[in-house]
């Protein structure tokens, strides 16, 4: 029984974020990325992908791919790479909440 609750225990605090995002963060922390990206997460520009709406976890994923230069983009890495850990869960709370 130690066994399975240790195994339970260990199943839930990976499944949980390490901290909660704050998508009013993200949302003041997004005003650069408008530029390219639009105002509310929809880009005008066909080139620029659309981040409203998108999954939070493949939005975390992407940037920390841009900031660590296994997705490669020298316009993206250069945004990224100042990126703390609590401002990419933030921005991809914030896109993720958009509709």
């Amino acid at each position: 029984m130690k066994k399975l609750t240790l195994v339970l225990a260990t199943a839930v605090a990976m499944a949980a974020p390490a901290m909660a995002a704050d998508v009013e963060a993200g949302k003041a922390k997004s005003a650069v990325c408008a530029a390219c990206h639009g105002a509310n997460g929809v880009s005008a520009i066909p080139m620029y992908p659309n981040l409203a709406g998108q999954k939070e976890a493949y939005l975390v994923k992407q940037l920390k791919d841009f900031k660590n230069g296994t997705r490669k983009d020298p316009v993206m890495a250069g945004m990224a790479i100042p990126l703390t850990d609590a401002d990419i869960a933030n921005l991809s709370a914030y896109y993720a909440s958009l509709k």
